[in-house]
């Protein structure tokens, strides 16, 4: 998704409430926040409900969406504030007894180490959003999805060495986009 797609999409959502741009925009941005909230949740059900919330909220700002100056970082932190917000309202509601906590550990990462993981991550999202469409999903399939090349193979019908082709071309190019990334 580029940039002035996304402006354009915004200004017939303003300009003519358009209920049609919203939904492409909902379609060009779903995996994506997606996959942030499941980051946080690691819960499909959860991850779903997360994002629905979030695009409902941003059809109730509709008017205001072209103010926002980068709407990809805009809705990555409505998608991570939202997921934490959901884990925490559900560690409220879960009673689980005292002796099947486990042990607290030390926390093994100082804030500053967890807020570089946090926008590594954006990087990796918003890189991997920028992979031809065949690239990104062979990535997923194997690398987030535990998949064999095999299996990958066989679901999308092409060859085990397009499978390895495609999956090193992915990894080649967020390799690129990762270490040529602004970071301010």
């Amino acid at each position: 998704m580029t940039e002035s797609e996304v402006r354009k999409l915004l200004r017939q959502i303003k300009e003519q409430d358009s209920q049609s741009a919203f939904r492409d925009f909902y379609n060009m941005t779903y995996d994506r926040l997606f996959r942030i909230a499941y980051y946080y949740v690691k819960k499909e059900e959860w991850s779903q409900e997360i994002v629905l919330d979030v695009f409902l909220k941003l059809w109730k700002q509709r008017s205001t969406l072209l103010e926002v100056r980068n709407i990809e970082d805009y809705c990555f932190i409505l998608v991570k504030n939202a997921s934490l917000n959901y884990l925490e309202k559900e560690s409220r509601y879960t009673t689980i007894e005292s002796d099947a906590l486990p042990e607290p550990q030390e926390q093994s990462c100082s804030p500053e180490e967890s807020l570089i993981n946090e926008e590594l991550f954006a990087l990796y999202v918003k890189a991997l959003d920028r992979l031809p469409e065949r690239c990104r999903e062979i990535f997923i399939r194997i690398r987030e999805e535990k998949r064999s090349y095999a299996q990958v193979a066989e679901e999308l019908g092409i060859s085990i060495k397009t499978v390895d082709a495609q999956l090193q071309k992915a990894v080649s190019r967020l390799k690129e986009m990762i270490s040529h990334a602004d970071v301010n």
